[in-house]
């Protein structure tokens, strides 16, 4: 009779071969089993040559370079190997009901020289600061149960998109120019609308303070819950901009909003703070390892501002949250989200704290699967390696969202190693 961890790699074997499917040449599905298999084996290092050293430790050199070739050399389609990911997750998660969101973040990879592809001084989300790194845009299908990334594309910093010599050294395609990260992510959104299932749209303040991606989330039919900036301004509940003047008979009739010296918009700061002690009640969102996630939240129905004195008519309402715990002096978050007006303030808790699951996924894909482990400097490389973690990560999310309670993540066994084998990379290798 089967073993548990038996059944488990046997239903890997058979998810592994879906992925082979999806590369079309015969002579790329060794590679894949033998990268995937090293993603899942247990390790410090997901580099390729100490993958190669535990998926076949007597033909080391052999395995290296096919799986080197195979990642960062061969022209195969990471959208394929991510429908098959995404696939197989939402499959599982049939059982536990729909997606709960769509969570649009980054997430950065320190990197100490200049020449891997993107790299720049810029916001490292990991670090808390501007540091040298790479930066990819993602979006995840998120439920209470499991979440996994099923979109995910380098970031390319302006100074990289216009240095033509920096582009064909990293094999950058020319299709590719410079878009913000709130362009990205739309362009991955409107790319997955055709073929999930549409779920409100969570992302952090680095995407909730532009206006054009509120809009274009709107102008999809896409209901949003985003952060947003302390300094964002809007109406205070029941006010709005005025009506156009009236006409006088003379130019043009009057067409756009109105406001004046007293009647003015508020930065979201200051309406928390105009607030009513009514306004604030205790919610909790979860669980957590020291007891429930709980604090303090307002919510209010407010016309955001934005260059609204521009427009005919005001901006639709929406619902501005506010996060302010007791123990502190000021509020700590702000979101605006489309949600209807019916929508209760557990309900915009509820899915503003979604993101933590994304939070998690990252830190699983990079420190149980290597996702910043890549050691090569190209933008196929780099894309081909983070699909097939995400490939990995979705089988593991898959397989605890079927058979509970989870299993640990290192469930393959590995090869035994040559005695005194120091794979590149490793702690102490010269």
């Amino acid at each position: 009779m089967p073993t548990q961890t038996s059944a488990r790699a046997d239903r890997f074997h058979a998810y592994v071969g879906q992925l082979s499917s999806a590369l079309g040449h015969q002579d790329r599905h060794g590679p894949l089993r033998d990268y995937v298999t090293g993603l899942c084996l247990p390790g410090e290092r997901k580099s390729v040559e100490p993958m190669a050293a535990r998926v076949d430790p007597r033909h080391v050199r052999a395995r290296h370079q096919s799986m080197h070739h195979f990642v960062a050399n061969a022209a195969w389609d990471d959208g394929a190997v991510l429908r098959i990911a995404r696939e197989t997750v939402l499959a599982a998660l049939a059982r536990h009901g729909l997606v709960t969101a769509w969570v649009v973040d980054d997430t950065g990879i320190p990197k100490k020289g200049r020449h891997s592809v993107g790299v720049a001084r810029q916001y490292c989300g990991v670090l808390g600061k501007q540091e040298n790194c790479q930066v990819a845009v993602s979006v995840s299908l998120a439920h209470e149960q499991a979440s996994v990334p099923v979109a995910y594309r380098l970031y390319l910093p302006e100074a990289w998109a216009q240095d033509r010599r920096r582009r064909r050294a990293a094999g950058v395609p020319d299709t590719i120019e410079f878009r913000p990260k709130w362009q990205i992510a739309l362009e991955q959104i409107a790319h997955l609308t055709a073929e999930v299932p549409a779920a409100p749209v969570v992302a952090d303040a680095g995407y909730g303070v532009v206006t054009a991606f509120r809009d274009a989330l709107t102008a999809r039919g896409l209901p949003y819950i985003v952060g947003i900036s302390s300094e964002t301004t809007v109406w205070p509940p029941g006010q709005a901009p005025l009506p156009p003047r009236k006409y006088r008979g003379q130019g043009r009739p009057p067409t756009l909003v109105r406001r004046t010296r007293h009647h003015r918009p508020l930065s979201v700061a200051a309406v928390a703070h105009q607030l009513p002690a009514s306004a604030w009640r205790t919610v909790t969102w979860r669980p957590g390892t020291r007891g429930p996630m709980r604090s303090r939240f307002a919510a209010v129905r407010v016309h955001p501002a934005h260059r609204d004195d521009w427009r005919s008519s005001p901006r639709p309402e929406e619902w501005l949250l506010i996060e302010w715990p007791r123990t502190e002096v000021a509020p700590i978050k702000y979101w605006l989200s489309t949600l209807p007006a019916t929508a209760t303030r557990a309900d915009l808790v509820q899915l503003a704290m979604v993101r933590w699951r994304i939070e998690r996924d990252y830190q699983e894909l990079k420190d149980e699967l290597g996702l910043d482990h890549f050691e090569g400097r190209g933008w196929r490389g780099f894309h081909h390696h983070a699909s097939l973690c995400i490939a990995a990560y979705a089988f593991l999310a898959a397989e605890r969202l079927a058979h509970f309670p989870p299993a640990p993540l290192a469930f393959l066994c590995p090869a035994r190693l040559p005695k005194g084998f120091t794979p590149r990379g490793a702690p102490g290798a010269p």
